[in-house]
């Protein structure tokens, strides 16, 4: 097993037990690779949902740029909604499950068609 197999499984797992959610693996799998190189490093790897900085980035990267979403349709929102879902005082939130469950709540399963 690669180790990026390695971490869609943990991601997976990460779903099931701290969002009460199983993965879909095709779209998890997609995201996971859309990371990049990131997922393999430690600090880029996990998202620091109380760093404002960190928040605009992830907004202006990931929301807007790849997902296409309008700067004024709900994205504050939608990243607290997500937040609140992974859970506000999990510290070690992965980059892949946080874009994972933005896609789903936003619905832009097709941005990775």
């Amino acid at each position: 097993m690669s180790k990026q197999d390695e971490l869609i499984s943990k991601y997976a797992a990460d779903l099931k037990v701290k969002c009460g959610l199983t993965a879909d693996m095709d779209l998890l799998t997609k995201v996971t690779k859309g990371c990049g190189p990131s997922i393999y490093d430690k600090d880029a790897s996990t998202v620091s949902a109380s760093d404002k900085e960190e928040l605009e980035r992830v907004k202006k990267n990931f929301l807007v740029k790849r997902l296409g979403l309008a700067e004024d349709s709900g994205l504050d929102a939608g990243l607290a909604r997500v937040i609140d879902q992974y859970g506000r005082t999990n510290r070690n939130k992965h980059r892949a499950v946080f874009y994972y469950l933005l896609v789903k709540h936003f619905r832009r399963e097709n941005a990775f068609a």
